[in-house]
């Protein structure tokens, strides 16, 4: 049985400016790599239908066996949707031998603006039963927190 897993954050920026962070290469290969992990986007196509791919390198592999490699995550991701400055929905499919990754898992960036910035929730529907819940929650917290110094800090 697949779940869903999520995570929001307050980010003082205006929502086009968080957006912008969302569909920009250089962008993303800086902010979406959770703690301990390092990114390279190998493939940019960034319009509904295109995607991208990346490759998340652990930082110290020994506690974090990777799902591609003994060190490395490989997610094709698809662009199922862009509604600038609102949302963002992205279909990840990890690259693994192993059944428990396998699937398609969505991503739906939803932005909010607010009096004190934007709200950033991320919800993650479908996720592969390899990947465990707390962990992911707290990656995808590691990632809106670096988000928001990413966004924050270029203001």
């Amino acid at each position: 049985m697949r779940r869903t897993d999520s995570a929001r954050r307050m980010i003082a920026a205006p929502p086009a400016v968080v957006y912008g962070a969302l569909v920009d290469r250089e962008s993303i290969e800086t902010w979406l790599p959770p703690d301990g992990m390092s990114g390279r986007v190998e493939r940019w196509d960034p319009r509904p239908g295109g995607g991208f791919r990346m490759v998340l390198t652990y930082l110290d592999a020994a506690d974090n066996p990777g799902k591609t490699s003994a060190s490395t995550d490989v997610v094709d991701v698809g662009f199922a949707a862009l509604v600038p400055p609102e949302r963002v929905v992205q279909r990840a499919v990890f690259e693994s031998d192993d059944p428990s990754y396998a699937g398609t898992m969505t991503m739906t960036w939803h932005l909010t603006a607010t009096g004190a910035g934007t709200e950033v929730t991320v919800t993650a529907t479908d996720v592969p039963l390899g990947i465990d819940q707390a962990s992911h929650e707290a990656g995808i917290a590691s990632s809106l927190a670096n988000l928001a110094s990413y966004v924050e800090g270029s203001l």
